[in-house]
């Protein structure tokens, strides 16, 4: 269905071109470099790279509030999008699958930005249930590539902001030094961001915990905590009910403090398990969404409030 999706978005699109070309949006100066973000986060850091600079125009491909577009399929106002913009930001490592072809059919000449190109110690995506994620260290089985969830770990933002920047000094020089300011200054305050989860969490008398999916792997990391278990692989994908059992088992005998849930999802069945288990449950919000008029702190915001309730939760005085 999906492939189907987009074939016809195609299709529409090239039908719809010609009709829409004199009620589109009007491209303002004809020197503006118009930036198009695939998820909320890249628009925000897109965003923070470009702030101060003449002519360039970022926008979001994908309402705000979408999410990790895992399932996702473009519509044809998505086409068109594309077909007006120089550059596309995107996530990489396989969050942006649903493109492919469709965006080389709707504007042959935009310039991709992979945020994720050059950026080691990835961590690979596990299948859900018990012992998700390893601290990074032990052995893998059964997973299909890396972690394409970067953005959720202000570390690892910092350093899809730095590649931003690199790649948009060399599609436009003449901003560079606004752009390579701008990152230094944002991603310092990212590092130093990430240096407060890892010193305040340092000392948690217990750092083993759940989460609803694999979004909190890199932030763990960075914290020095242990997932315990995954409760979804995606979202949607619930475990059937001798894996319910295993991951009630698996956080039982960890002794995990909490199962973090995110605020995009209802985590119905995450709250079952977490009541079956008896541990409490807290929300934490990877910044996947936000509001369309977010704020330039919006992410530093959201992100020390999760910083508060970790340390609630595991006790952190």
């Amino acid at each position: 269905m999906k492939t189907i999706a987009i074939g016809l978005c195609a299709a529409m699109l090239a039908a719809m071109l010609p009709a829409c070309s004199k009620s589109a949006k009007p491209a303002g100066n004809s020197k503006t470099l118009t930036i198009l973000c695939s998820t909320f986060p890249m628009y925000l850091f897109t965003r923070a790279v470009t702030d101060g600079r003449a002519d360039v125009d970022v926008q979001l491909m994908l309402p705000a509030t979408t999410g990790c577009p895992h399932n996702y399929s473009l519509t044809p106002q998505d086409m068109l999008k594309i077909a007006g913009a120089k550059v596309f930001v995107a996530n990489g490592l396989g969050m942006e699958e649903y493109l492919g072809e469709p965006l080389k059919r709707a504007n042959g000449k935009i310039i991709v930005i992979d945020t994720s190109a050059g950026i080691g110690d990835l961590i690979p995506l596990k299948e859900a249930g018990p012992d998700a994620h390893e601290a990074g260290h032990a052995e893998h089985h059964h997973h299909s590539g890396d972690n394409p969830h970067l953005f959720a770990s202000p570390r690892m933002a910092g350093r899809i902001v730095r590649n931003i920047a690199a790649e948009l000094s060399k599609i436009d020089p003449d901003g560079a030094a606004v752009y390579t300011k701008n990152a230094e200054a944002y991603s310092a305050k990212l590092d130093a961001l990430a240096d407060d989860f890892a010193a305040a969490l340092k000392d948690a008398p217990n750092k083993n915990i759940v989460t609803e999916h694999a979004i909190f792997d890199y932030l763990a990391r960075d914290c020095g905590l242990h997932v315990a278990a995954v409760i979804e692989e995606h979202p949607g994908k619930e475990p059937v009910a001798a894996d319910m059992k295993d991951i009630i088992d698996t956080i039982k005998s960890s002794g995990a403090v909490a199962v973090f849930t995110e605020p995009q999802y209802t985590a119905m069945v995450t709250k079952t398990i977490a009541a079956n288990a008896g541990i409490p449950v807290a929300k934490l919000d990877p910044v996947a969404t936000g509001p369309a008029d977010a704020g330039a702190d919006y992410y530093e915001e959201t992100m020390r409030q999760n910083l508060k309730t970790l340390k609630t939760m595991l006790k952190v005085k």
